[in-house]
């Protein structure tokens, strides 16, 4: 099967950067929104993530990568909810801000810009890259 690319967002105050590299994988659980749901649903081992601090510096901080696919959220009161399991990569060696990936006409197609309160995102393999490049 293809990698798949994606973008996972965190409240640095719910779970940062810094705490999932500590960790070194995480249950990505708590997300309650149903297009993000479809999105962990399609996560397969294996695929690239990038995750963005979406408080304070508004920006791609890091890489991961799907290490378990959908298993049922136990954070979640209701059936259906799902979470998938991240493995930490590593971190950007510069951020890249918001600010840049709006201004980047590569990445004007992206979620991120278009539906920005979406925490689970998918990205095109060219999306992705562009977006690892601009943090080298």
């Amino acid at each position: 099967m293809t990698t798949q690319y994606w973008l996972v967002k965190s409240e640095p105050e719910a779970y940062s950067w810094e705490s999932f590299v500590k960790d070194g994988q995480t249950a990505w659980t708590g997300v309650r929104n149903y297009a993000a749901r479809i999105h962990l649903n399609g996560m397969r081992r294996g695929d690239r993530v990038l995750f963005y601090a979406s408080g304070g510096p508004k920006a791609v901080i890091g890489t991961a990568e799907v290490t378990k696919p959908a298993f049922p959220d136990k954070t979640a009161e209701e059936p259906g909810w799902v979470a998938v399991e991240l493995k930490a990569g590593a971190a950007l060696a510069q951020p890249v801000t918001l600010k840049q990936i709006k201004a980047e006409p590569a990445l004007a197609g992206v979620m991120l810009i278009r539906q920005g309160r979406l925490s689970v995102m998918p990205l095109a393999k060219a999306e992705y890259e562009r977006i690892l490049k601009l943090g080298s």
